[in-house]
């Protein structure tokens, strides 16, 4: 028997949609997504893990009742505590229901055939592969794509141009083995996603007071900005629209919230026109411009496009170079004045004379000899010279490719923690914004070393739990901490001792135990009231974007709002009845979704997703509009661009299977 079936209260009732979904993953990842998929959206799921043991009985194999127990027991009692905007919780709309089926639980080494069969993949409707390892997601991807041509497929690859290429492949696939199928449709296509890329933007936004959290889609930016209340108590820029009522205070522009799930109030989500008003004191979340993004470029590099000079030659050299060349440069000039010489002979003389390459100057006036000797003697001072500017520079080369030491001077910087998947996406994002940044990292042979190198970022190689190694990465003098190692423990004595050495540093810590990261935050916010505390989980902040991707909407990215996610997606008007017919100002529910856009290229045009721009039109201009006017009427055909809870997208995907879409 390949698994188990174990049952958990208060879940939603069954989907209407024929097919399940089936989660086959080996880490935080897989659990959160099989959570969200059942708690949020109310969809049958299948999770498929390799076998598990007891930590505190290893001989002793999980059976799947007390896996499920495992996995799901705290998750799902700290979503049912959060509920309200944005957070998965108990459902709502008499949805409830205790003696609904289970999460099913099947334990299986390999995601092979026979593990498919039992998962039901044949007849599911989605498909999420998030191992841990690339190759066997693009094994287990290709191994369903043949048993399942419909299947829809969410994919995690940390490689992303691998990643488009995957998607490609698998769409020919499913289009040559159904013939019938559409691969370009949402609901029958490919997705790949990078936890680490969905994560990033978060984590990276975390070391900055009042940073803007940008989503990039299709040739669009997306720019939430946090904003502190003004002083006097006014109400702040609303910018384009409010996206987020922050739980903070004045002193606290990044919220008060720095756990992923505690129990306390949260920040409210897509609030209306009245709450906003009412908000005195309080931070925002405003999209506060959409722009245009060019191509990508490579990010900045800390110490400017090429090797400074300093790089090859010391300073003690440089300024020798430069006493012999002044010594030269006077010597020419006493040659004019004294011989009356031409200014050019004068100074080839002198050259001569000091590379010991001219005739005595026998017969010769005194000063011309005088000037000659002295001429010699900087040459023999321009020869040892010469050979210490020869090994400088052969040395310099050869540690050219090696990792730079922090600047002596360098402050205001951020202190990132691990060069792993997660801390090299987040290291470039950093670099992209401009914030100089100096890692800590014990494993030199560690994923994101060559792209430190690359961009010629600092990094302290050692154990930051030894005395000295964050010394050596100038904790005293940064701006924040990100601790984004894989182990909770390493963070948080990071986050500790950090915290001993500069009581005022902004701390965000990688944790993934809720419970243990509420403790957490609430301790150190009671020991240090003055600094900034976050906790965050990787499997939190990309769990939201899996689940809807697996759902057939097309996800323009996810904005974390302290312990919530705000979601970007875009969705076709006809078949809602909370959007179709109804102006944009009535589409407009607060909590749940508000429309930001309408893509108006005609249907003909339309790309399947908004990757890349359709082309234009002369009946209807293509591309997005965003400045709406709130009397807009959508129509069946129209597409927009919604900010939407978690709740407010499940609860527009489940009303689009149950109620019929009008003529």
């Amino acid at each position: 028997m390949l698994g188990s079936v174990s049952t958990l209260p208060q879940q939603p009732q069954r989907s209407p949609l024929g097919g399940h979904m089936v989660v086959c993953g080996d880490d935080a990842l897989a659990q959160r997504l099989a959570v969200e998929l059942r708690y949020v959206y109310g969809e049958r799921v299948t999770l498929v893990l390799p076998p598990g043991r007891d930590a505190r009985r290893p001989e002793l194999p999980l059976t799947g009742r007390a896996r499920a127990a495992a996995l799901f027991g705290r998750m799902s009692q700290a979503m049912n505590r959060n509920g309200g905007n944005g957070s998965a919780g108990a459902p709502g709309n008499g949805d409830t229901n205790a003696g609904v089926e289970a999460v099913r639980i099947l334990e299986a080494p390999e995601p092979s055939d026979e593990a498919f069969e039992e998962a039901g993949v044949e007849s599911a409707a989605a498909l999420a592969l998030v191992y841990d390892d690339d190759e066997r997601n693009i094994r287990a991807a290709l191994t369903a794509r043949r048993l399942n041509p419909r299947v829809r497929l969410v994919i995690r690859l940390y490689n992303r141009k691998l990643g488009q290429y995957l998607e490609t492949l698998l769409d020919q696939a499913a289009a040559v083995a159904a013939p019938g199928l559409d691969p370009t449709a949402p609901d029958a296509s490919t997705t790949v996603l990078s936890d680490a890329d969905t994560a990033a933007p978060a984590l990276a936004a975390t070391a900055l007071t009042g940073s803007s959290k940008v989503i990039e889609a299709e040739g669009l930016l997306l720019r939430a900005a946090e904003r502190t209340p003004p002083e006097d108590g006014r109400i702040a820029d609303p910018g384009l629209c409010t996206l987020a009522l922050l739980s903070s205070t004045t002193h606290d522009p990044a919220g008060a919230e720095g756990s992923d799930s505690s129990g306390e109030e949260g920040p409210q989500l897509l609030p209306d026109e009245r709450q906003v008003a009412a908000a005195t004191g309080r931070g925002t979340v405003v999209l506060e411009a959409v722009s245009q993004a060019g191509p990508a470029g490579p990010p900045p590099r800390m110490g400017g496009r090429g090797a400074p000079l300093s790089q090859f030659f010391s300073r003690r050299l440089r300024w020798s170079a430069l006493g012999v060349g002044l010594a030269v440069l006077g010597l020419a000039v006493a040659s004019t004045l004294t011989t009356g010489d031409d200014p050019l002979h004068a100074a080839y003389l002198t050259l001569l004379d000091l590379f010991a390459m001219g005739d005595p100057a026998i017969g010769d006036p005194l000063a011309r000899q005088v000037i000659q000797l002295l001429s010699g003697v900087a040459g023999l001072m321009l020869l040892p010279l010469l050979v210490a500017g020869v090994l400088e520079a052969f040395g310099s080369l050869r540690t050219a490719s090696s990792l730079r030491r922090p600047p002596r001077g360098l402050s205001g910087h951020v202190v990132l923690l691990g060069l792993g998947k997660i801390g090299t996406r987040v290291l470039v994002r950093l670099r992209e914004l401009g914030i100089p940044v100096v890692c800590v990292e014990d494993d030199p042979d560690a994923r994101g070393i060559p792209v430190a190198r690359r961009l010629h970022v600092p990094v302290v190689l050692g154990d930051v739990t030894q005395e000295g190694v964050l010394e050596a990465a100038k904790i005293q003098r940064s701006r924040a901490l990100l601790a984004l190692t894989s182990i909770d423990t390493t963070n948080l004595e990071a986050a500790l001792y950090a915290r001993s050495v500069k009581p005022d540093l902004r701390v965000a810590l990688r944790l993934f135990d809720d419970e243990f990261a509420t403790a957490v935050y609430r301790t150190l916010r009671t020991a240090h009231p003055q600094a900034l505390t976050r906790s965050r989980s990787v499997s939190h902040l990309a769990a939201p974007a899996f689940a809807v991707a697996m759902m057939g909407r097309q996800i323009l990215g996810a904005i974390p709002v302290e312990r919530k996610v705000m979601l970007f997606a875009a969705v076709e008007v006809a078949g809602h009845p909370q959007l179709e017919g109804r102006t944009v100002e009535q589409a407009f529910r607060a909590g749940a979704w508000r429309v930001l856009a309408l893509d108006a290229t005609p249907p003909e045009h339309r790309r399947p997703d908004l990757a890349t721009p359709a082309p234009a039109s002369p009946d209807r201009p293509s591309g997005l509009v965003w400045d709406l006017h709130p009397g807009y009427v959508l129509r069946p055909e129209d597409r927009v661009v919604i900010a939407a809870t978690r709740r407010g997208l499940a609860e527009l995907l489940r009303r689009r299977r149950i109620v019929a879409p009008r003529p």
